[in-house]
């Protein structure tokens, strides 16, 4: 087995663990809190991909009712779109990516990341048949969530590695979620996209080629995370608590403290 295959064993030997250890079993400090009545909680997730797992595996599993709370999760499209949720006050958290939160904190917001969940880029990019290498991009369209989002950043980060100017040298256009942007990589409007499991292996059975693939590069990114705004760990920090140990606490490496 060569470098390159060992370290893609690796990196699905880590999430495996990670998934497996989201699904063990509950703490006693969770029966307490379920022992009061559920507060409703509005969570939303930005994007619809593998990253997302973490907050899906806490409400199917019933951790978020384990921990006092009633969740209902709900799909915004881009992080700056899950920021502005968070804003508004209708939601409580977003399962998003970090760059638009501290985006939005350094102009103030009060946005903050309480927990994380994946913190290197789990994308790949892939682009057209006829593409091989990233000089044929030259010219060529690809496609983000939003600007600002985390598959922005990681569109103009691999652009700017392979000497590309994002915005002159490579068009960039917002389409919208994962799937919103394979369809049109499919059509031939873009020639180039950043997608995750299960995307990519869907990418790989219809022929389009892989150019990069970030997740081995080792890069320390934070990306999926759990985001409130100051003002609610202000307000409730009860609920924060809740939410941040239900959505990481039986991850493992999570070290989150039971205080009930």
């Amino acid at each position: 087995m060569n470098a390159k295959s060992h370290g893609k064993l690796h990196a699905v030997q880590s999430l495996l663990l990670y998934f497996l250890g989201s699904l063990s079993a509950l703490v006693p400090c969770a029966a307490k809190a379920a022992d009061k009545p559920l507060e409703k909680v509005g969570i939303v997730y930005s994007a619809i991909s593998g990253s997302q797992i973490p907050t899906w595996v806490a409400y199917e599993q019933g951790l978020f009712r384990k921990y006092g709370l009633d969740a209902q999760l709900t799909f915004v499209e881009g992080g700056t779109t899950a920021v502005q949720a968070l804003l508004s006050g209708d939601v409580a958290a977003a399962s998003m990516a970090g760059a638009s939160v501290v985006q939005s904190n350094l102009q103030g917001s009060g946005v903050v990341m309480i927990a994380g969940f994946l913190n290197t880029f789990d994308y790949k990019l892939i682009v057209a048949k006829d593409i091989t290498n990233p000089e044929q991009l030259r010219g060529k369209a690809v496609a983000v969530s939003r600007f600002g989002s985390s598959s922005d950043f990681a569109t103009r980060y691999a652009l700017e590695k392979y000497g590309l100017v994002p915005g002159k040298d490579v068009t960039i256009l917002q389409i919208g979620s994962q799937p919103e942007r394979f369809a049109a990589l499919e059509t031939g409007k873009i020639q180039g996209v950043m997608v995750a499991i299960p995307l990519t292996a869907k990418a790989k059975k219809l022929g389009f080629n892989t150019l990069a693939d970030l997740q081995m590069l080792g890069l320390e990114y934070q990306h999926t995370g759990l985001a409130v705004s100051q003002a609610l760990i202000k307000s409730k920090p009860e609920v924060v608590r809740n939410m941040t140990e239900a959505a990481d606490k039986h991850a493992p490496g999570s070290g989150l403290p039971c205080t009930r």
